[in-house]
């Protein structure tokens, strides 16, 4: 399909300005070049969340499903594990991912299943109006922090990595090109493909001019090598000050969730788990 094909007429009700357009332009070129690449679509399932970021569902002409706050990853989880001859993708906000749903996206990472999670990180509860959400800045204010949010805020990349994600990268709306090309590398993965994107709220956290002037797509990172991956993302810490890497932090391929349940591998046939040393170690 074309572009414009993949769109369904349904009303925009973003706000105007919104960074979720460029998430939706992204990937509508995405699917549109990986059918020409010879993906059937009808084979491409998505699935969203609460927030502003779920109305994407509405404007793409592909297999959808909404979920309940927060319960986007164990959704694609058995979507894929139903069927794994289907791509998967998965969108949710930071507040429905970080904060209702961390424990499932935790989860997921640490299983490895063979799905996508695109994340549009705006770091504010948009669809409710402005409250400060896990990854808002320290002092952020808002309807529920008039007086300034007292918390850190939580660093997605670093937390992914930490969890078992084999695919780890962060994106920004406002650079189209990037945004494709990694989301297009993250649906190829083979294993679970975490993608945070920031994603301005225009009307409640207006941050393209910090984004603009501090983003940098990386040209000179490896990303095979996890302890570099681990340095790459704790250079932003999440602050409204610094620069802000981009790009791929982090990739490997192993056994994936789906593949271990469903190729009819026995327990005996992985790598055995040595007791003895366990047991040494915990003494």
């Amino acid at each position: 399909m074309s572009t414009e094909q993949l769109a369904t007429g349904a009303e925009n009700t973003w706000c105007k300005g919104c960074g979720n357009f460029g998430i939706l332009a992204a990937v509508t070129q995405v699917l549109s070049d990986l059918e020409k690449q010879g993906i059937d679509l009808h084979n491409v399932v998505i699935a969203s969340g609460i927030g502003c970021h779920a109305k994407i569902v509405d404007y793409l002409k592909i297999n959808s499903f909404y979920c309940i706050h927060g319960r986007v990853p164990p959704v694609v989880t058995g979507i894929k594990l139903a069927n794994r001859s289907l791509k998967v993708i998965g969108f949710a906000g930071d507040g429905d991912a970080y904060g209702e749903g961390l424990s499932h996206l935790i989860m997921s990472a640490k299983r490895n299943i063979d799905v996508t999670m695109i994340i549009h990180n705006n770091r504010v509860y948009g669809l409710t109006t402005g409250q400060f959400t896990p990854t808002s800045p320290k002092g952020f204010k808002g309807r529920s922090t008039p007086r300034g949010s007292l918390e850190a805020p939580l660093n997605p990349i670093l937390l992914m990595l930490s969890a078992g994600a084999t695919f780890v990268a962060r994106c920004y709306s406002g650079k189209i090109e990037n945004l494709v090309e990694v989301i297009k590398a993250g649906i190829t993965h083979k294993g679970f493909a975490f993608i945070d994107v920031l994603q301005p709220c225009f009307t409640f956290f207006n941050t393209y001019g910090f984004y603009n002037s501090n983003t940098y797509v990386m040209e000179d990172h490896d990303p095979t090598d996890f302890k570099k991956a681990l340095e790459r993302a704790m250079e932003w810490n999440m602050t409204e000050e610094g620069k802000i890497p981009l790009g791929i932090f982090y990739r490997q391929e192993k056994d994936t969730f789906d593949e271990l349940i469903l190729s009819g591998k026995k327990l005996d046939q992985l790598a055995p788990l040595d007791i003895t040393s366990v047991l040494s170690r915990e003494r």
